[in-house]
């Protein structure tokens, strides 16, 4: 079963949820956000573990680790994560991660914002497994996605976000089938 890592909004969970993936729980870094609330509306285990509760990010993920395996989760999905997972924890499941960029351009946070600010004509989506690095683990998937001269940080990121709905899933399986290793 699969344990979904979410800061923000959750419209990738949603995508996981939607295509029938099993979804066993459902971990978040901020307490209150909208894909928590999604996760309990369909029915899936759902909790924040926010830095703050914790000495330190090395406790944080132990215990957000040992919460996902209680709940049956052999697979982790960083869908939209906005934390680097610390070693421990990258020991203990395989993890999935998307990522708006054709990897190795434009890694880490805000990568719309770079892919705008360096005048690029297109930038993608990636999915790829995590490692210790910042968004540097082997690629999955990719797909490109082109840049339009009047694109703002918005319209290009909406056009990416239906890439990402897409492909992560369309991976995950892959993952689950034995198409593909870690």
């Amino acid at each position: 079963m699969i344990g979904v890592l979410v800061s923000g909004t959750g419209t990738n969970l949603q995508a996981l949820l939607d295509t029938g993936l099993r979804v066993s729980a459902v971990a978040s870094n901020v307490e209150g956000v909208p894909a928590l609330e999604r996760a309990e509306r369909a029915g899936v285990p759902a909790a924040a573990f926010p830095l703050e509760r914790y000495e330190d990010r090395e406790l944080r993920d132990a215990a957000m680790a040992d919460w996902l395996a209680s709940n049956d989760a052999g697979l982790v999905v960083c869908a939209g994560y906005m934390q680097l997972l610390t070693p421990g924890f990258l020991a203990r499941f395989p993890c999935i991660n998307v990522h708006p960029s054709l990897l190795p351009a434009f890694p880490g946070l805000d990568a719309v914002g770079q892919a705008l600010a360096s005048g690029a004509t297109e930038t993608g989506v990636t999915v790829h497994f995590l490692d210790e690095g910042v968004d540097t683990g082997p690629v999955i998937a990719q797909e490109r996605v082109p840049i339009e001269p009047e694109d703002t940080a918005e319209t290009l990121y909406a056009r990416i976000r239906a890439v990402e709905h897409r492909l992560l899933p369309e991976a995950v399986k892959l993952y689950l089938a034995g198409a593909i290793r870690s």
